[in-house]
């Protein structure tokens, strides 16, 4: 079951954007809005309040856009970084801590770092030996 409302702001006198709520009703309930704009002469496109709403962004906040197939998806920081570790959540392990891995080869790496120059003192030490005998 679906409920649809539709609303058009105008501006002016002019028709801006029209703004298309879906309320799907399934299992987990989801909202989707929907706007349609015009971009202005000089580039620059409205996101209308509801959508800005909705995604947590108010002026000053950075975005990321993406153009795949045509089609433009705006994201917030926070919104990018969801998606990404939901994306990333088939290639996880359970039980195993990538970052406790990272940990362990930075700690080999320190303690082989470590005795090669713990031998190039010692070659130095005995090259100097060998130079005041």
């Amino acid at each position: 079951m679906s409920a649809f409302e539709e609303c058009a702001i105008v501006i002016d006198g002019h028709e801006r954007h029209n703004l298309i709520l879906v309320t799907e009703m399934a299992e987990n309930v989801k909202n989707i809005l929907r706007a349609k704009t015009r971009l202005s002469p000089n580039g620059r496109i409205v996101i209308p309040a509801a959508i800005r709403e909705q995604m947590g962004i108010r002026p000053g906040d950075n975005l990321y856009m993406d153009v795949e197939d045509g089609a433009l998806r705006i994201e917030s920081h926070p919104a990018r970084i969801r998606r990404i570790q939901r994306e990333l959540v088939p290639y996880i392990t359970p039980g195993r801590l990538l970052s406790e891995e990272l940990i362990a080869e930075r700690r080999e790496e320190a303690r082989r770092e470590k005795e090669g120059f713990e031998r190039e003192i010692e070659q130095d030490r005995s090259r100097n030996e060998g130079e005041i005998a």
